[in-house]
């Protein structure tokens, strides 16, 4: 255990420096208001948390700046979440207004939150295999076009223009649409294709003419494999910070952030509830100086989203972690009533 002294400064030169970005020197320290200590007491204390791993010193200054061991021992034992910010409210009101889609709803907490911290925010749409099929519809728009709409109880839309083939019979696809809206709802995404290959092939057969014409192009059009829902917020912010100066970082970092599946997976495998990767600990190379802090929000009663602040490890942990857990606890909220409007 540190002794008090040892916290004392150790707290000070990370708050410092995650507001500066410059090397904390003693000097510095001596002209804080809260630390009453000698330079030379200060000195001998600097010395003391680089011996134990929670300050390193720069090849280019007298000052220390923390590592990564310092970043978790302070995130582990000297920061609090603070109360909640007033300006986080401004989600409460957008959802309520009722006038978004799910994925709008989302996308706008992904910006809001991106605005609040100058970090790049991810958000996790709810597992796919929880999601379940409300509805499907075809729209025709001409003789030869149409839009193939799915919609699922998170409120998520997806939509598909295509061209009708000449030969298919409207009415046979208008009957599948029907059969299908009555025997598949409420039935999770991912399982879909396996009641379409076996309960209902027999039952559509009985009813529409040119079945398997009909049967492989409506599978085409609502059942293709569904993509990873990502909402982003701030993308360039990263640009913005000291430590991304250097051009290969900022590729990597981009690279990254266009493998949309790399990124699920890593948010997938956050636990429930808030958690912080400091550095080495990320296992993706591409934000190994990054911090990346994740909180969980529900929709409905047990689907599962993430969402995530991306930054660097010198990153303003306290009102993140305070913004991450007043954020989710209020989408969990709000979008309970949603989802409930929406059943």
């Amino acid at each position: 255990m540190l002794t008090e002294r040892q916290l004392l400064i150790l707290q000070v030169i990370i708050d410092d420096f995650i507001q500066t970005a410059q090397p904390v020197g003693s000097r510095v320290l001596s002209k804080k208001e809260s630390i009453s200590f000698s330079s030379a007491t200060i000195r001998n204390v600097m010395a003391d948390l680089e011996d134990l791993g929670y300050l390193q010193k720069t090849h280019s200054s007298s000052g220390r700046i923390p590592s990564e061991k310092g970043y978790r021992f302070y995130v582990d034992h000297l920061v609090s979440a603070e109360g909640i910010p007033d300006n986080i409210d401004v989600m409460k009101h957008v959802i309520q207004d009722g006038v978004f889609e799910f994925e709008q709803v989302v996308q706008k907490s992904a910006q809001v939150l991106s605005d609040l911290t100058n970090y790049t925010s991810i958000i996790l749409g709810p597992e796919v295999f929880e999601t379940k099929l409300k509805q499907l519809q075809i729209v025709t728009l001409s003789d030869h076009t149409a839009v193939a709409i799915l919609i699922t109880n998170t409120g998520h839309v997806e939509h598909r223009a295509f061209t009708l083939p000449l030969e298919m019979n409207a009415s046979d696809l208008e009957k599948m649409v029907n059969i299908l809206n009555e025997r598949l709802y409420g039935v999770p995404i991912i399982h879909l294709h396996e009641k379409l290959n076996t309960e209902f092939v027999s039952l559509m057969k009985m009813y529409v003419n040119d079945f398997e014409r009909s049967y492989e192009f409506l599978k085409s059009a609502f059942f293709s494999e569904q993509p990873v829902k990502l909402y982003f917020g701030g993308k360039t912010n990263m640009l913005m910070q000291p430590e991304f100066k250097d051009i290969e970082k900022v590729r990597s970092f981009y690279s990254m952030m266009e493998k949309e599946d790399e990124i699920a997976n890593m948010l997938k495998a956050s636990t429930e509830g808030i958690k912080v990767s400091i550095g080495h600990e990320n296992k993706v190379d591409a934000i190994k100086d990054c911090s990346l802090i994740t909180a969980t929000y529900h929709l409905g009663e047990d689907q599962l989203g993430t969402i995530a602040l991306l930054g660097p490890t010198r990153m303003e942990y306290r009102k993140v972690i305070t913004l991450l857990h007043a954020l989710s606890n209020e989408m969990t909220d709000a979008l309970y009533m949603w989802y409930k409007n929406n059943e």
